[in-house]
């Protein structure tokens, strides 16, 4: 294989040189070693400048509110966890709530999510968030179509008022094909160490991907709103849906000093 010399010195680096020995294959991969060491570079540099934005939220007090929303398998926890990374763990928080006690069912359905509202100085990393009411929960009947469309009706003046108050809300959601869910189940279940998160909504994504994706489909529709938008990348290749989705949060929040060279989208090369 024959290098450029810049790809080169990418490939002599301590992650270059470590991504090399761990090829999977008696022989060296030079070509995956080289995109493993560039998106290791480029979520660094990204990581370098979500350190500057925690800092300005700290010291100027803001809110800030990031959810990943997106099918089962999509991607959105390794995501959220390349981000905090190097984070201050004092002014983040992760919330990914469980399926709701009986006390939480007879109470308003938001309650518990505007219980995790940040505080002055902080930022909330939502894995699901509200919006499991749009579409995972009437998918697999865990709510009445009352309570489908109450939800409907309310949420977009929910957010109006959280925005109102001086919280930076961004929504994301990860998007995936039905092959690439299957292909990522099948890994997780064959993997000692992450089978445990195969649920019993994950048996049922298959079949129910159709239904899923016509109430995924109302849900962009009515509540894709000027003031809180959705922005949906495409998580089929997870290397390149985590950069994106750093690369949108860094733009949308408008941070003191941002290093414009960095914010400025790079094409991340195919899957590692």
């Amino acid at each position: 294989m024959n290098l450029k010399r810049k790809d080169l010195k990418i490939i002599e680096t301590k992650k270059g040189l470590l991504s090399l020995l761990q090829s999977d294959t008696e022989k060296l991969n030079y070509t995956k070693a080289l995109r493993t060491a560039k998106y290791e570079k480029r979520i660094e540099e990204l990581q370098e400048e979500l350190i500057k934005l925690q800092t300005w939220v700290a010291e100027t007090k803001q809110k800030v509110i990031i959810i990943f929303e997106g099918r089962d398998a999509a991607g959105k926890g390794g995501a959220i966890r390349r981000i905090v990374e190097h984070l201050n763990p004092r002014e983040y928080r992760i919330v990914a709530l469980p399926k709701p006690n009986e006390v939480e069912r007879g109470q308003w359905y938001f309650q518990r999510y505007i219980n995790q509202l940040p505080r002055s100085g902080e930022l909330v990393f939502f894995d699901r968030s509200w919006y499991n009411r749009a579409v995972v929960e009437p998918v697999n009947g865990f709510c009445t179509q009352d309570e489908y469309e109450t939800f409907m009706k309310e949420v977009n003046d929910i957010e109006r008022m959280w925005v109102n108050s001086d919280i930076y809300l961004i929504k994301i959601y990860f998007s995936i094909t039905k092959e690439q869910q299957a292909k990522r189940f099948h890994d997780i279940i064959n993997s000692p160490t992450k089978k445990w998160k195969f649920s019993n909504v994950d048996q049922e994504a298959q079949r129910l991907w159709d239904v899923y994706s016509e109430y995924k489909t109302v849900m962009f529709e009515k509540t894709d709103t000027e003031l809180s938008p959705w922005k949906v990348i495409d998580a089929n290749k997870k290397y390149k849906a985590r950069v994106k989705a750093i690369e949108h949060i860094l733009n949308r929040i408008p941070y003191d000093v941002k290093d414009e060279r960095i914010l400025q989208p790079q094409n991340i090369e195919e899957e590692i």
